[in-house]
């Protein structure tokens, strides 16, 4: 894992001296070594997390003859078997790195190599031969790949912080990106918050020649037609099982350092585990996050599993003031409004992992998405059955068995649960499933400011036109097909894999593996009829037949609980952090010119009489969208671009510079150039 970067132009020689401050933003990402190379149009930046093939997989990487160069974060997981595969068809190695299979995979299927990848990436390859810059990045999004039109010309980078290091890129927010935020919880690829900033849609690849810039997909979630045969429960199960088992292993055997394993007490993380455990040799260290308040608190479960498989145990416990504390720190790697803590105590549990001695962890992330564990999609289908006879009382009262793990559930107000869950009703909607939590966030948009409101206009957040987005022939799939796309598209890669993922993990250099968005796993379980994954209101039906031998009935059967953390209490509870005033402050919410200073301050002030507790749902995702936002402002905007203090480069390991008369490719290879 690690931080790319690059500059390319046809106009103009890049600039070495930007590509270095531009690598200097993404050290976090790479602290290991780095390297760089330079021609007439492009310059390709590398910063290096070393994980597989430490001695010979420094970057940027060429193929034999320097006529193809790639930067590349991620991990190919079949690389091994791709290699076997190039070297049947007369291709030279000289590494035994996943990196070297890119530009082969390049030079003998063009395109069409990203396919064939199973794995997590962002990339930059030029082919200097055809003149053709090529961004990809992997199917759902795991790493993040942003890019901009400057006065430099092209640049790109893992992170927009490294972007902002070019000083002719305006920065501004982008109203049309703040309103997406307030409507999905983030943005929807290519668009992110910041004005002239975009991001390359999971799934898609770009090129960048002379006669400009496009973007292509050559991959599409997709579900089946509803009326397919029913498979045998059986004989799916154990393929099931044996896909997740060959996933876990690849994520697990396939590195040259350690390997830790998240395990947070639900269902997704002790499976990955479990597997872990019982199919590979290795002595496993597995690694928790606790809370001081039990309502968040899973740590019971936490023990239970790390007991039953034996593991060397680490955790630590959370309370509301640490997240106030490092939350400005979380803001500046998410570089995006937040409107849950989330992000925070999961910055916190990676420092606990890369303090251990690891920089790399397992993690049971997907399988909501990929298995339809979340609440949403019961929920979807409690509206959809009252839908059939909205007036029936026996239907209304289906939505009380909503979020039982709640402590303000809806259960508790069966008056509002019928009135809130009851809304819009329309089984032909095909986003049917999302609108109670568009509905709830986008009340968030009453508190922006008139100038901005003005800017929006109609909005970018419409919620038919992402709908309408649905790939051709969805209005065959099941309902269900349809809120696991959606979920994909919008929260996914926007915000569990990046907010909550990847920027949270690369804050202390940890790379997170995800068994569960392995491509032959996405594959099988888009395809799976909805009734094996979603039976009635039981959640990932399959997946816990799957491993009921492996996870104990108490885990396997407990009520499902999301992942949370205290919201407005972190930063009231214990007194506010040093920070916060500043942030703010009405003069600061004036100079952001996001939200309306004076409902703000009422906000602040109901947040003061109560210490922040017991706030509705909604004054809490308000409270954290102004404090989120104003931070992103603070940091990005009106700041140095979210810069550290001029970070060093890690030891140079790969420099060849071609407008300084290098030419020698094969020093290279060696690490040492």
């Amino acid at each position: 894992m690690c931080g790319i970067c690059g500059v390319a132009s046809f106009e103009k020689t890049p600039d070495r001296e930007l590509l270095l401050d531009m690598m200097r933003q993404l050290v976090h990402r790479g602290p290991d070594g780095c390297g760089y190379y330079r021609d007439e149009r492009v310059a390709l930046g590398h910063t290096r997390l070393a994980i597989v093939d430490a001695a010979g997989g420094a970057q940027p990487m060429c193929n034999e003859d320097g006529t193809r160069w790639v930067s590349f974060n991620g991990e190919i997981f079949n690389y091994v078997e791709l290699a076997e595969e190039l070297r049947g068809r007369g291709h030279t190695f000289r590494t035994v790195s996943d990196t070297e299979v890119i530009v082969h995979a390049w030079e003998e299927w063009g395109e069409d190599c990203f396919r064939r990848f199973n794995g997590q990436w962002a990339l930059a390859l030029w082919d200097r031969r055809a003149r053709r810059l090529v961004l990809s990045r992997d199917r759902v999004g795991v790493r993040p790949l942003f890019y901009a039109h400057s006065a430099a010309g092209l640049v790109f980078a893992s992170e927009v912080k490294s972007l902002f290091a070019d000083p002719s890129l305006p920065r501004a927010l982008d109203p049309a990106g703040l309103d997406e935020t307030l409507t999905y919880w983030s943005t929807v690829a290519p668009r992110t918050v910041f004005a002239g900033v975009e991001q390359l849609p999971p799934g898609h690849y770009a090129v960048y020649d002379e006669s400009g810039f496009r973007t292509a997909p050559y991959w599409t979630l997709t579900f089946p037609d509803r009326a397919q045969p029913v498979p045998d429960l059986q004989e799916t199960t154990q393929e099931l099982r044996e896909k997740l088992v060959e996933a876990a292993r690849l994520r697990f055997l396939r590195s040259d350092v350690p390997v830790g394993a998240y395990l947070s007490g639900g269902l997704d993380s002790s499976i990955t585990t479990a597997v872990v455990a019982r199919y590979t040799e290795a002595p496993l260290h597995t690694f928790s996050l606790r809370f001081s308040s039990d309502e968040f608190d899973e740590g019971d479960y936490q023990k239970v599993m790390a007991s039953v498989l034996g593991t060397q145990h680490h955790d630590i416990v959370v309370g509301p003031r640490a997240i106030a504390d490092v939350f400005p720190e979380v803001v500046r790697h998410a570089e995006a409004p937040l409107l849950r803590t989330a992000p925070a105590p999961l910055y916190l549990l990676s420092k606990l992992v890369r303090d251990s001695g690891y920089k790399v962890v397992v993690t049971g992330e997907g399988a909501d998405e990929v298995f339809a564990g979340y609440d949403i999609f019961r929920e979807a289908r409690v509206r959809r059955f009252w839908a059939a006879d909205p007036d029936s009382p026996k239907r209304q009262r289906a939505a009380e068995l909503l979020y039982p793990w709640m402590v303000r559930s809806p259960g508790q107000a069966p008056a509002f649960a019928r009135s809130f869950f009851g809304r819009n009703l329309d089984t032909a909607d095909p986003a049917l499933s999302h609108r109670p939590r568009w509905d709830a966030t986008t009340v968030l948009k009453r508190m922006l400011s008139p100038d901005l409101q003005a800017a929006i206009g109609e909005g970018s957040a419409d919620p038919a036109g992402l709908a309408a987005a649905l790939p051709a022939g969805s209005e065959r799939w099941d309902p269900l097909g349809r809120a696991q796309w959606l979920e994909t598209t919008t929260l996914l890669s926007g915000y569990i894999l990046a907010s909550q993922g990847d920027r949270m993990l690369m804050a202390n250099s940890v790379e997170g593996r995800f068994p569960f968005l392995d491509a032959n796993v996405l594959e099988f379980a888009a395809n799976l009829p909805a009734r094996y994954k979603l039976f009635g209101l039981d959640e990932k039906y399959l997946l816990k037949r799957a491993f009921a031998d492996l996870v104990p009935e108490q885990i396997r059967r407990r009520p499902k609980q999301p992942y949370r953390a205290p919201d407005a209490a972190s930063f009231f509870v214990d007194g506010t952090p040093d920070w916060f005033d500043d942030v703010m402050s009405a003069q600061a919410v004036r100079d952001a010119g996001v939200f309306r200073p004076e409902q703000v301050a009422g906000l602040v002030a109901k947040c003061r009489r109560t210490g922040g507790e017991q706030m509705s749902n909604t004054d809490s995702m308000r409270l954290m969208a102004v404090i989120s936002t104003q931070l992103t402002h603070r940091t990005f905007i009106a700041g140095n671009g979210g810069a550290t203090t001029a970070p060093a480069l890690p030891a140079l390991q790969v420099a060849v510079d071609l407008c300084q008369g290098d030419s020698a490719f094969d020093t290279h290879h060696g690490g040492n150039a």
